[in-house]
């Protein structure tokens, strides 16, 4: 991760992702191995299973796509070695030259947080992929001991900002009665605007792309606008889960980012797993997916 001919310096995440994206296309591939997705590659659902099927996937994948996205609680489920096969899947990426996003939304405050951001940013933790997806909603604050390691360390970030399930709105619609002073924004934003600008201090001057992302749902429609949620301003990597099996195309696609389209890296596991376990069926589905979001995203 470090930069070329400079000793110690971390290549930041979101140039690294940059890249990635312009090589392979914007698309990221979950693996959420659900246990029906086990049943379906006639594998048990327990830990041997759980690492059939996810090592399958980084031999089919890995080094083809942008980025993996391993969803944390289909490994945790299944306890200790579910968590070895984690740890397993993030070293089989990284020496594959794909990065990984983990899925964890870890959200906490003080020492807790500090110690999430050891497991899943530090150097040498056997967790620590290439960016953590974490939750804000104790305070955009709270995810300080993450934002500074993960800056430390040229890792990434994905904040929840506006998610595609229907109680989500409750908070994040929500307008607060007075913005943070030092992220310039009015009385009344909404929560969801408030962690876009605050993502937007962390990014300014970041190029091509700053390593403070966010989560934005690809099927949430127009709830970008209706939150006054400035995405372009953002300056980092938009996480789009939903797109493919989920029915997020072009067009919903185009009315949620508008003009922040380029910068989306969209998440597809079920359009691209259901096709296993067959290496070439994944990487010919992977490929169909990565045109298609290359296609609505970026043509």
């Amino acid at each position: 991760m470090t930069a070329p001919g400079v000793t110690g310096a971390p290549v930041p995440f979101g140039a690294r992702l940059a890249a990635a994206m312009d090589e392979h296309g914007p698309l990221c591939v979950g693996i959420d191995p659900h246990a029906s997705l086990l049943r379906a590659w006639d594998l048990t659902d327990d830990a041997d299973g759980l690492r059939e099927f996810s090592l399958r996937v980084m031999d089919a994948l890995g080094g083809q796509v942008a980025a993996f996205k391993p969803q944390a609680a289909f490994f945790e489920r299944h306890g200790s070695r579910g968590l070895a096969v984690l740890e397993e899947v993030i070293a089989a990426a990284r020496a594959a030259g794909t990065l990984t996003i983990v899925d964890a939304k870890r959200g906490d405050i003080g020492s807790t947080m500090g110690a999430y951001a050891d497991a899943f940013l530090a150097d040498g933790s056997p967790l620590a992929g290439d960016a953590l997806t974490v939750s804000p909603y104790l305070g955009f604050g709270s995810l300080d001991p993450a934002v500074e390691l993960a800056a430390a360390t040229g890792r990434g970030l994905f904040v929840l900002c506006l998610t595609s399930n229907k109680e989500g709105f409750e908070v994040q619609h929500a307008r607060t009665t007075a913005g943070p002073a030092d992220a310039g924004d009015a009385a009344g934003a909404t929560v969801a605007a408030l962690m876009a600008a605050r993502a937007a201090v962390l990014n300014a001057g970041a190029e091509p792309l700053g390593s403070v992302g966010l989560v934005v749902g690809a099927t949430i429609g127009d709830a970008v606008a209706a939150t006054g949620t400035d995405l372009v301003a953002v300056n980092g990597p938009l996480l789009a889960p939903g797109v493919g099996a989920q029915g997020a195309g072009e067009r919903e696609l185009a009315t949620t980012f508008g003009s922040a389209r380029r910068n989306v890296l969209a998440s597809s596991s079920r359009a691209v797993l259901a096709a296993g376990p067959a290496p070439d069926a994944l990487l010919t589905a992977a490929a169909a997916a990565a045109r298609e979001a290359r296609g609505a995203l970026r043509g």
